[in-house]
């Protein structure tokens, strides 16, 4: 067997995964764990699935297992799904693809009985090897060495292979950007050069891969690198590129400061997807004052408005959305640290998004000059800590904390429902202020005074 690390290689393979290989090779046929599970278990890291390839044909895979819960969806592309003590796993015969029409799939395929023939119609060569317990690793395109060289390169001719399947050209700069690879130098000048067949993948692909990547360990130096290619899905961002600031704050311009906040901001789909899009509005928004400082005058609000397009444009949740474009309208709001004011911005978007909101205004903070940066940090960090001790001591920022509800104040005498949203509001505003304690008997009679 061709592999850089030969019969040295040991892979701890899950006892259903070894039962369906000894099944196959029982009944005649080879069979190996492929693809991503051999490329993490290599790198240390525990495989999310775990996908076989065979030499049987479909057919043949589906008489080995008979007698099992078998799905039969990927049929036409040779793959067989075996489910086993509530786990699913995807046995897909040695293959090459036909004709790619479409930059995405194949028109049909071949099946055929080489290992190494199927293997090198693979993506990348991290990808494209292959594990059995009893014959070893199968790597017949070096991807142990690029693993070791913490390299992403594809098999064989990279033009061919992005032109075959156009998300390739992203899940490269994804993986790069999760394992903290670099991308190797023909695969690298042929991402740039065919970015724009992108405009070809469907946007709930896109999505997946993009997501993937933004919460990668590696995704500044990607970003920075690779501006032209995210510039393809994300066409909004290219005006951030070289837009400068001219203001004592920032050292970059729009996008190299974006860059530099997202290396610095919490791992959170959310956090990230704010801090990418968090000043798009600012190129639109910009002004120069006599002084020929730089001013951004409610970005903030325009920059919400775009994302929302943006992230509706490549079919993110509703939820996502909502939650992504608040914190961009507020990421440059001033915060008061005291507890009044920390209440009131409790109420108003809720413990989780306020939490978000001061961990993108870090990330914000982290990605400008040192310009009264401590003074900045020290102000985020008196916010977070009083936040904390109001959450802990339960102190009262919601309605449903209030010691009355609507019942109670029919109870007190007032029926008009309107009337009673009213009160409620009120009371609760009362209470934030600590202009009333929150127990029912002091709420009841203030309620019937209002």
């Amino acid at each position: 067997m061709e592999s850089d690390l030969g019969g040295n290689v040991v892979i701890n393979v899950p006892v259903d995964v070894e039962k369906i290989i000894n099944r196959l090779e029982e009944k005649g046929f080879e069979a190996y764990a492929v693809g991503g599970c051999v490329r993490d278990s290599l790198l240390g890291s525990k495989p999310s699935d775990w996908d076989l390839c065979t030499s049987a044909r479909p057919e043949q895979v589906i008489e080995c297992f008979e007698g099992y819960h078998i799905i039969e969806t990927g049929l036409k592309h040779g793959t067989i799904t075996v489910r086993l003590n509530g786990q699913s796993y995807e046995i897909t015969t040695y293959r090459v693809d036909g004709e790619y029409l479409d930059n995405r799939r194949p028109e049909n395929v071949t099946f055929v009985s080489s290992l190494k023939e199927d293997l090198a119609r693979r993506d990348f060569t991290i990808n494209a090897m292959a594990y059995n317990s009893n014959k070893g690793l199968a790597d017949y395109f070096q991807g142990c060495k690029d693993l070791e060289n913490r390299v992403i390169q594809c098999v064989g001719s990279a033009e061919e292979r992005f032109k075959e399947d156009a998300l390739r050209i992203i899940r490269a700069l994804r993986f790069a950007s999760v394992l903290e690879f670099n991308l190797e130098q023909e695969t690298a000048e042929s991402i740039h050069k065919n970015r724009e067949l992108l405009n070809k993948i469907a946007k709930e692909r896109i999505n997946t891969e993009l997501g993937k990547l933004l919460c990668g360990k590696g995704v500044s130096q990607i970003l920075k690198a690779y501006s032209d290619v995210l510039g393809t899905i994300l066409p909004e961002i290219l005006p951030m590129i070289d837009c400068q600031q001219n203001n004592p704050h920032h050292q970059y311009d729009v996008w190299n400061h974006t860059v530099a906040a997202l290396k610095n901001s919490e791992n959170d789909l959310t956090i990230r997807l704010a801090v990418l899009l968090h000043d798009v509005g600012k190129p639109e928004c910009y002004t120069c004052d006599s002084d020929g400082i730089g001013h951004f005058y409610s970005h903030g609000e325009f920059g919400a408005k775009e994302a929302d397009r943006i992230l509706r444009n490549l079919k993110f949740s509703n939820q996502v959305i909502s939650d992504v474009c608040q914190l961009i309208k507020y990421h440059d709001a001033d915060i008061n640290d005291n507890d009044r004011f920390i209440k009131k911005w409790l109420n108003k978007i809720g413990e989780v998004q306020f939490k978000r909101l001061l961990q993108v205004k870090y990330a914000d903070v982290m990605g400008q000059s040192d310009y009264l940066r401590e003074h900045k940090l020290k102000k985020l960090k008196a916010i977070e800590s009083n936040m904390k001790r109001v959450l802990s001591e339960k102190q009262c920022f919601s309605l449903k904390q209030l010691a009355v509800n609507g019942e109670d104040l029919m109870e007190a005498g007032i029926h008009d429902g309107k009337k009673i949203g009213e009160v409620l509001e009120g009371l609760l505003e009362q209470v934030m202020d600590n202009q009333l304690k929150n127990t029912k008997d002091i709420l009841i009679y203030t309620a019937k005074n209002m």
